[in-house]
Formats: structure tokens, sequence, C-alpha cells
């Protein structure tokens, strides 16, 4: 296998640490694609070129493609090109609220793109390993019908069928996706098709929250990263719905990588993995709060609106029983509390303007 790894959405969360992954730990030679779309879906504040420089600073051979996904001619001239041993996509328009305002940018992204970077590997690299990031979005809020159960700070599941959280074989039928989640699953199903069609190497990671502190978090996008933005600038963070009791579980970016390179290292055809920290690692937003008090030293300033986004879960952690089982040397190596941890030291490296401790008072209002 060529020691070349293609990786789109390179200045993101997810592709920047699988490009540092695979070129420290595995000796690859990477290569880039990103074109910072970010910054036009969600304005300045997702801008990534910072990350796109950081990875040309830090890693030797690295190189960018100023590139779209969505232009087809160009995806297939650049993997004839780079013949990649390995491609990993992880570029997206990754909000399902922002989704709804662009349905034909969002639907040729994510689903178009895909197909483009699917049709190029057949082409060009039908040997190379294709790992696609998808979402936990794709089960749409189907989630939302199983029986749930209070708690002071989180909900839970009721049923114990779920004490492992979701897996792979849940229903993606007959729910409410977003449009985001809806053009998430054409491409998650096409990734799947072309593994079982064409018998390529293929996998779709079915995301929750992923994060770690090269996260450029946005309200619409980036769950713990915006919210330790919020907690140290002292600016108010919105909770929609469900008393701050909603659940979701968090995987570092690191582990993330992880995963994708013990895939790399025994690819099946047309796989589908629930990737989430799982149940060790879920909290709801009123958790997260305390955790992120705990290491910046600054009380959480909210507001509530009684108003749940469409197609949101209410709880979701992932079974990681499937992952473990056909890769038993993976297992999650960052805990809940020492990723918020990063997540706050990076975002005060990044100049988070300094404000006045905000009211101490964190009543839902």
């Amino acid at each position: 296998m060529s020691k070349t790894l293609l990786v789109t959405g390179s200045s993101g969360l997810i592709g920047s640490e699988v490009c540092a992954y695979f070129a420290r730990e595995l000796g690859y030679t990477v290569h880039g694609v990103d074109n910072n779309q970010r910054a036009v879906f969600f304005g300045p504040q997702g801008d990534t070129r910072w990350n796109q420089h950081r990875l040309l600073r830090e890693l030797p051979g690295f190189v960018h493609h100023e590139l779209d996904i969505r232009d087809r001619a160009g995806v297939l001239a650049l993997v004839r090109q780079v013949r990649p041993g390995v491609i990993v996509h992880t570029a997206a328009q990754p909000s399902h609220d922002r989704a709804a305002a662009i349905p034909f940018d969002d639907f040729d992204t994510n689903a178009v793109g895909t197909l483009n970077l699917l049709e190029s590997a057949r082409q060009a690299a039908p040997e190379a390993p294709f790992v696609h990031m998808s979402t936990n979005k794709v089960y749409g809020d189907a989630p939302n019908r199983i029986p749930l159960r209070e708690l002071e700070t989180r909900w839970d599941y009721a049923d114990p069928k779920y004490e492992h959280g979701i897996a792979e074989t849940f229903t993606i039928d007959q729910s409410k996706h977003s449009l985001f989640g809806a053009s998430k699953v054409a491409a998650d199903v096409m990734v799947q098709e072309y593994g079982r069609y064409f018998n390529l190497p293929t996998c779709a990671l079915r995301g929750g929250c992923l994060t770690g502190p090269n996260h450029t978090g946005v309200e619409l996008h980036g769950f713990l990263s915006y919210l330790v933005k919020c907690n140290l600038e002292g600016r108010e963070y919105k909770i929609f719905g469900y008393k701050g009791k909603q659940v979701r579980d968090n995987i570092h970016s690191l582990d993330v990588a992880r995963f994708m390179a013990a895939f790399v290292a025994a690819p099946r055809a047309g796989e589908v993995y629930n990737l989430g920290g799982g149940r060790a690692n879920s909290c709801s937003v009123l958790e997260a709060f305390g955790i992120a008090e705990k290491f910046s030293g600054r009380a959480q300033k909210y507001t509530y609106l009684d108003q749940a986004r469409a197609g949101d879960h209410i709880c979701y952690y992932s079974d990681l029983r499937k992952m473990r089982a056909h890769y038993p040397a993976w297992d999650l190596t960052q805990s809940l509390e020492e990723t918020i941890r990063q997540i706050v030291e990076a975002w005060q490296r990044r100049n988070v303007p300094p404000t006045a401790n905000p009211p101490g008072s964190r009543r839902l209002h």
C-alpha cells in the first residue's frame, strides 16, 4: 500500500488530526484538500485558515490543495495525480440548522461531493481504503422514541436494551433527519454501496460529538468547543430545549484518527461503525458547563430557549461494541474531562479576550 494519504476537509478538526497522526505516527506523505468552506457556511468565526497554516508549518512534506469537492473533474484529476494509498473524507457542510437555509449547497457538498470522491477512487485508486466521516444524524430523531428517564442533570435510556447506547442496527427510516441528516444519509449509503457493489475497502463512521483542541466551534456546530469559547469570553450560551439535559457522547479527534488507522491496517468492504465516546464520555449540556467551569475557573453564562432544534436528539450515545469487536487493539484513550481541559487550554492559547467574570447565578431563565 502506498504511504500517501489524501484527506478532504484537512483544515477541520478531524481532517487536521488525521493529517498529523498519519504523518507523525505512521510516516505518511499527506495531501490535504480544503477551500475554507466552513468560513462560507458560518462566517469569519468558522474560518479554518489558521489550521491550514499550522499543518503547513508543522508537517514536513504536507501539500495543501485548494479544491472544492463539488468540482467533479478537479477531484478526479487530483486523485489521478496523487494516487493515494488511503483516502479519508471529512469535508462536509456539518450543521443541520444551517442546511435548511442552503439546501443545494448542503446536498451538493455532502452527497454529491462524496460521490465525486468515491467514483474518483474507483477509477484511480481502487485499492485505497476509503474512510468516510458520517454522522449519527443518519438516525434522524428515531432515538427520541426510546423510553427515557429524567435524572437531576441529564436524560438517560430507560430501556435496558440500550444500556450500551445506539448500535449500527438502529433504524434510519421513518424519522426526521434535518436536511443535513438526509444529505449525510445519501453519502453514508453510497459509501456502503461502493464497498458492497464494487468491493472497495470503504467504511462510514457515524460520529457522535467529535471534538478536541483544534476545533473551530461555532453556535451551529461544535458543541463543546463553542461552549468553552462562550465560557472564556463571558458570552451567553443558548440552550435549545430539553431543560439542558440533552446528552451527547464526545470523542476526542485523536481517538477518531486512531480508529481510522486501525481500519486502514485491516480494511473491510462497505462497513458502518458508530464512532463516539460511548456512555463513559457522554454528558449533558448542564454537565458540560460544570466541567468547563472546573478548568476555566469561570462561571458559565447562559440562557434557555424552550424550543428544541428540529430533529435534535434528546439522548444519544454510541454503542462501541462492534468497533471493539472488529478492532480489539483500539479503544478510547482520552477521557471527557481531559478532552475539555485541552479545549480550554487551546482557546486560551488562541487569545480569547478576557472579560469580567459573569454573574454567579446559573439558574435557567
